[in-house]
């Protein structure tokens, strides 16, 4: 365990203490200001993440998923309600990537690869961009967007987003 003291801009303070909660497990943060008044002291008391654990297999990701065609009608009507342009939000980007995994997984177990593979791993970034931008509600446990594991391997953290999705829906 170990204090962190900050001394920032006032108008900085929730975005450096979002920060700091984000990269360390964070106690309550203590603000005062400085001398001059014009800053502001952040005071927290921070240890290091515990290491996380395994994604979840694809079986638990998706032991309450629909059917791959319900899913499949779900994600293209979805699509095709909205006008061009329109934002489509998470849970369609969240539906999408975990459908796009699932047949990849299932193409894996065929033989011969496809391109079923890219075109989920390419769906799983789209989900943790749309995530990295701040546009969904993401769970993010033990893998938040940003984590370096995230990157290595995209699908996984779909299957951890869309089975916490999938029991909390």
């Amino acid at each position: 365990m170990f204090e962190i003291r900050i001394i920032c801009d006032p108008a900085d303070t929730d975005r450096i203490t979002a920060a700091l909660s984000g990269a360390f497990t964070a106690g309550a943060v203590r603000t005062y200001p400085t001398r001059d008044g014009e800053r502001t002291r952040l005071y927290v008391t921070a240890d290091h993440r515990p290491e996380p654990g395994p994604w979840p297999t694809p079986d638990e990701a998706y032991a309450l998923a629909p059917s791959l065609i319900r899913e499949i009608g779900w994600t293209a009507r979805t699509a095709a309600d909205k006008p061009f342009g329109e934002h489509l939000g998470r849970e369609f980007w969240l539906r999408k990537a975990a459908l796009l995994d699932r047949i990849a997984l299932r193409a894996e177990e065929d033989g011969p690869r496809g391109d079923a593979a890219e075109v989920a791993t390419e769906a799983a970034r789209r989900l943790i961009e749309h995530d990295r931008e701040g546009e969904g509600d993401y769970h993010g446990a033990p893998y938040w967007p940003e984590h370096p594991a995230t990157a290595a391997d995209p699908r996984g953290y779909v299957r951890q987003e869309y089975a916490h999705w999938a029991t909390n829906h």
